[in-house]
């Protein structure tokens, strides 16, 4: 008697741990139930590497990893799809653009050295740039109605076309603003080709910060070299120091920053190991290049290629009809065990309640990325769950037909049916790890909330389903053998 209720206590002691971690614990909703944007990105072969393998995924897999965590998006995943894809998924994110352009850009960083006696073309293409950047940020292109009812636009339409013929642009077509992007880029090709090229590259970078210049609005990126890199550094501003040679610092083949480096470096070059980049940067802009250079450069280039955004809406709306289907199957099951096994269908039930909250709480505990899959997953464990009480009691109900007294027929049951509820979950199991190694997205989710139920289900009917029933088999009341068969089934005793 007393150690059956010792078992009772413990059992009580593990519910009441369950529902605390239930409560303090939050719990890790997944794209489909908290809502978020997902991006694929796929992998796109250089000239160097006609087919990608496995191993370069890889690694474009780790920088954008880093790059991700950088961001600082709590509980994104990035997984590897096929032979060249991923699959990013950031739960609570409703604006992906940002993430999208961290992630798109290769973030290959250059520091480059003036080409000398290109002084003069340096300053006419960086007075071109200037112009064309202050007419593009000079005012909202207007439609073209207004812009015919107004005569009104972003550069002068000669101005325009002395720029198109002097880039050799002549060709290009598209809106006013597209065509001076166009005549943007084809400036700063021609600048960037000015410039030497470098052995100092982000390669050599240990870590990138951002400030608020001193006096000024607008933030600038700070750099700290390795040993390595801070002797090229040195050595690359000695080379250029008080003459009429620019630094350029190119970032994906795009000239950033272009600066002069003063007399006083002339001996030694810059020491220290550590750099800034100045070019107008707003908060924003300073940040998203900060973990791109902190994430490093991807080694091949990525190709967003969809975005889907799922809203909180409909997140919400996804939980409260899984709950609802979950709470559903547990009450039909509940029904149905109480009514073909009597009392030991209500020890399942209770048993079954005790095993949703041991796997809720394990959900919190690990933690594990609930999902729609991952919920199914754990509405498909309780019908495991079930079927061990299933094979437990029937094997009982055989003993008390049999003419065995009932503290035997439960003792049989249970070490009759142990094998059966054995080989039943290990199986499964098995299938669980092969899903979650073999399988990607959803798959994972669906995968281990349904091995931790199998786990979890091995607990519940082998032990809290055996201490229940014995508990109450300690009341004399209860033990009886028309609570657990028909009076019809009840073999009686022979004269």
């Amino acid at each position: 008697m007393f150690r059956q209720q010792g078992w009772f206590a413990f059992l009580l002691a593990l519910v009441i741990a369950a529902l605390s971690i239930c409560i303090n614990l939050p719990f890790q909703l997944g794209l489909d139930l908290r809502g978020g944007s997902q991006l694929t990105l796929e992998v796109k072969p250089v000239d160097d590497f006609k087919e990608i393998s496995s191993e370069q995924v890889e690694a474009v897999k780790a920088v954008l990893d880093r790059r991700v965590n950088n961001l600082g998006v709590a509980e994104s995943t990035l997984q590897t799809i096929g032979t060249n894809q991923l699959i990013l998924e950031l739960p609570g994110e409703q604006e992906p653009s940002k993430a999208a352009r961290v992630l798109g850009k290769t973030a290959l960083l250059e520091f480059r050295a003036q080409k000398p006696g290109t002084k003069d073309l340096m300053k006419s293409l960086q007075s071109l740039r200037s112009e064309v950047r202050n007419a593009l940020n000079s005012k909202e292109p207007l439609s073209e109605n207004d812009q015919l009812e107004n005569s009104k636009s972003l550069i002068d339409k000669d101005r325009l076309q002395a720029l198109k013929s002097a880039l050799n642009l002549s060709d290009i077509k598209g809106s006013e603003k597209e065509q001076l992007e166009q005549i943007n880029k084809k400036i700063n090709q021609q600048i960037v080709s000015l410039f030497e090229p470098s052995s100092l590259t982000g390669k050599d970078l240990v870590s990138a910060g951002r400030r608020q210049e001193q006096n000024l609005s607008s933030w600038e990126v700070t750099l700290t070299f390795n040993q390595i890199g801070g002797d090229r550094f040195a050595q690359l501003t000695k080379s250029i120091a008080g003459t009429d040679r620019l630094l350029g610092i190119i970032l994906d083949g795009e000239s950033i920053s272009e600066a002069s480096v003063g007399e006083q470096f002339r001996i030694a070059g810059i020491t220290g190991g550590a750099a800034t980049i100045s070019g107008n940067f707003s908060a924003d802009s300073a940040r998203e290049l900060e973990v791109q250079l902190r994430g490093g450069a991807l080694p091949l280039p990525v190709e967003i290629v969809q975005v889907k955004t799922i809203g909180p809406t409909l997140g919400v709306e996804n939980i409260r009809r899984s709950l609802i289907a979950a709470l559903s199957g547990l009450l039909l099951v509940a029904v149905v065990m109480v009514i073909l096994y009597r009392l030991p269908g209500f020890v399942a039930v209770i048993a079954l309640s005790a095993y949703s909250l041991f796997n809720i709480s394990m959900y919190a505990l690990v933690p594990v990325t609930l999902t729609l899959p991952g919920i199914a997953g754990f509405i498909l464990s309780i019908g495991m769950a079930v079927d061990a009480n299933v094979l437990i009691f029937e094997r009982i109900k055989d003993e008390l037909r049999g003419g065995n007294t009932l503290i035997r027929s439960i003792e049989n049951g249970f070490s009759q049916a142990f094998s059966s509820i054995i080989d039943g979950h290990i199986t499964t199991l098995i299938s669980c790890i092969a899903l979650f190694y073999l399988g990607t997205g959803f798959v994972k989710g669906f995968a281990a909330t349904l091995g931790i139920g199998v786990v979890i289900s091995l607990f519940t009917a082998l032990s809290c389903t055996r201490v229940l029933l014995k508990f109450l088999m300690s009341y004399k009341s209860l033990r009886r053998p028309v609570n657990f068969l028909p009076i019809s089934q009840i073999p009686t005793p022979s004269s």
